[in-house]
């Protein structure tokens, strides 16, 4: 059970979001909403305060009458849940509910304490709402993402239970789960804020962490493979860059190989008597793709820990508008909805990813090109030269999937279009970068899948299983088990799809 005190870690999402942990809150928390709804009812009474007793953007101007403020917020939520487009998958969604109700309990919203009560037993219940991915535009929030979310709150709407997509109404008559009554500004409290963006964003860390360790594997496996010289992965080499992540992937690798018999000490081979030679059969120094690695991936690992840490600051935010100081006795206009951080986080991160992608494509293009690795058969073909294909035909996707990647990888942070009357005349574009993010990651871990069933062929062609590091031996027989040696030609995708599904759901072991 995780109880929530207003401060969430990366791992504490990927407890309540992949392990579907249970979540409670803690009192302290309960007390302080209560205390900044009962604060923003009384302050509230004789004065102007946006989304109160105001209409909503450029319609500030227009006063509410005391009699109408509760209508005004379940128009609010029922005209703005208008999203189109495919429904987020509940991985997504989870988290960001999480978010929304970390900043909610934050006690600087104004919520009544029902609306936290409910969205922590709908994360319990994994009953999850209906959110498009179309829709917002990141400036006042995911206002039309959350408005999904804050539908399926007042009882309306659709959720999916168990896969299945189900009217809200029902379910909650079956759960015997009460809706929550809007009390004074629970439909803006809910909408405005960075939550859906900040959620798609923290599974796409969690997702790119894992990549990167399976991308690590690879990298490492190659090397074994052709039999690199070690030295480009050792500490002395990597110490002399001061960039932490080029120094943590080296480090990796280092401790990938530790037990290999088929990688090689320089020494042993180069730096010994070669009066006599004028020409090396033996490459001096590998590829770019094998022996650079470091340095490739060494900017990924950075940048991730990165955006990990503004994301983490941003879903620790409070992130609506106004904000309510229950200690200052005030509340304060402003635009903590804005989305900006995470948008420019979510380029960073895809474009990162979109480079890991050009390295497997780059890793399996190496192995599957004779000419280029000079110890096997075109396209890792265990079959009949001319007769049989090989890996030929699945390269052709691993190639289209990383041109998209590429494509995918612009920006779209600087994509603002002015909208709503012009009161947005900045927006960040935060949930779309996210979910562009999102598509990169999954591509990059289709590359990543087509490259594993190639080192496995290729581990089996050269008979090596019995020398490669303990680490590939574990990732070869698990590959083994879905893909089996075959030198007939097979139907692929199913094997790719089957390859690509379990590296997405399983981690990689990494010291």
């Amino acid at each position: 059970m995780f109880t929530l005190k207003g401060k969430l870690e990366i791992s504490d999402f990927y407890q309540v979001v992949f392990n579907k942990e249970q979540i409670t809150i803690d009192k302290s928390v309960t007390e302080l909403v209560e205390e900044s709804f009962n604060f923003l009812k009384s302050f509230s009474e004789n004065k102007v305060i946006y989304g109160v007793n105001t209409g909503f953007g450029p319609m500030a101007q227009y006063k509410i009458e005391d009699s109408q403020r509760i209508q005004l917020q379940y128009n609010l939520i029922r005209s703005h849940a208008s999203g189109t487009g495919n429904p987020l998958t509940g991985r997504y969604v989870k988290a960001a509910m999480l978010a929304r109700l970390n900043t909610l309990c934050l006690g600087n919203s104004g919520v009544h304490k029902s609306v936290v009560a409910l969205m922590a037993e709908l994360i319990n219940k994994d009953i999850t709402p209906l959110i498009y991915e179309h829709g917002g535009v990141g400036a006042s929030g995911d206002l039309v993402q959350l408005a999904h979310m804050a539908l399926v709150l007042i009882g309306e709407g659709e959720v999916f239970v168990k896969g299945q997509r189900l009217l809200t109404k029902d379910v909650f008559t079956k759960d015997n789960l009460n809706p929550i009554k809007v009390e004074l500004r629970e439909g803006l409290a809910i909408m405005n804020g960075t939550s859906v963006m900040t959620g798609i964003g923290i599974v796409n860390t969690l997702y790119t962490r894992r990549l990167l360790h399976w991308m690590v594997a690879c990298s490492s496996a190659i090397n074994e493979i052709v039999q690199a010289y070690d030295d480009h992965l050792s500490f002395e080499l990597n110490n002399t860059k001061k960039h932490v992540g080029q120094r943590d992937i080296a480090e990796m690798m280092r401790n990938h190989l530790s037990d290999s018999k088929l990688t090689r000490k320089r020494e042993h081979h180069l730096y010994k008597d070669n009066k006599n030679v004028t020409v090396f059969e033996e490459k001096v120094q590998e590829y770019y793709s094998l022996r650079c690695v470091p340095q490739i991936l060494g900017p990924v690992l950075d940048t991730l820990n990165m955006v990990e840490k503004i994301l983490i600051e941003e879903v620790n935010s409070a992130n609506d508008n106004p904000i309510v100081n229950v200690k200052d006795k005030q509340v304060y206009h402003g635009g903590n909805f804005h989305g900006d951080y995470v948008s420019l986080e979510m380029d960073k991160l895809k474009i990162v990813v979109a480079k890991l992608s050009m390295l497997a494509e780059r890793q399996l293009n190496y192995l599957l090109n004779s000419k280029l690795n000079n110890i096997l058969t075109p396209f890792v073909n265990l079959g009949q030269l001319g007769l049989n294909f090989g890996m030929q035909g699945v390269q052709f996707t691993a190639t289209s999937t990383t041109a998209e990647n590429q494509m995918l990888s612009n920006p779209m942070y600087v994509h603002s279009i002015p909208n709503n009357n012009d009161n947005q005349d900045v927006v960040s574009m935060g949930t779309n970068a996210a979910l562009i993010t999102k598509k990169v990651i999954e591509n990059a871990f289709e590359v990543v899948a087509i490259e594993l069933i190639t080192i496995v062929q290729a581990i089996e062609f050269l008979d090596v299983k019995d020398k490669v590091s303990s680490k590939t031996k574990v990732f070869f027989d698990q590959i083994r088990e879905i893909v089996p040696a075959f030198k007939e030609d097979v139907v692929m995708y199913p094997y790719v799809n089957k390859v690509k599904s379990f590296i997405i759901e399983t981690e990689i072991e990494q010291d």
